[in-house]
């Protein structure tokens, strides 16, 4: 689980994640030529646009040839909580994400899918 950081005032935070919920944003990251596969994991990037701050936007693809519902938020569950383990870590770098992965993720262990993840985000984003 990620450590929690320190709010500016005062107060323990979760590091945010922004989610993608909107339609144009997500055909723009299908267009998007930045994309890297390594082993179950999918990642595209598109860069943060000039003056948006905050932090990373994420949307997930795990469809349903992954398996049930259970298996398919396990698989974001333990994507987002790595990606959150990233961001404390400052190896995530602003811009937006899509991430995908299949039902193996659900079963990785944890010492194997956050360097897979890492190595992921490092080479897409380079």
């Amino acid at each position: 689980m990620p450590a929690a950081v320190q709010a500016p005032d005062g107060a323990t935070a979760r590091p945010q994640l922004w989610r993608i919920t909107d339609r144009r944003t997500f055909q723009a990251l299908r267009r998007s030529r930045r994309r890297v596969r390594r082993g179950p994991l999918t990642i595209t990037w598109m860069p943060p646009e000039p003056g948006s701050p905050g932090p990373p936007r994420v949307g997930f693809a795990v469809g349903r040839a992954n398996g049930g519902a259970v298996t398919r938020n396990r698989v974001r569950r333990r994507l987002r909580a790595a990606l959150r383990e990233l961001l404390v870590g400052g190896r995530l770098p602003a811009g937006t994400y899509l991430v995908g992965a299949t039902a193996d993720v659900a079963t990785m262990p944890w010492s194997a899918l956050v360097p897979a993840l890492e190595a992921a985000v490092a080479e897409v984003t380079a």
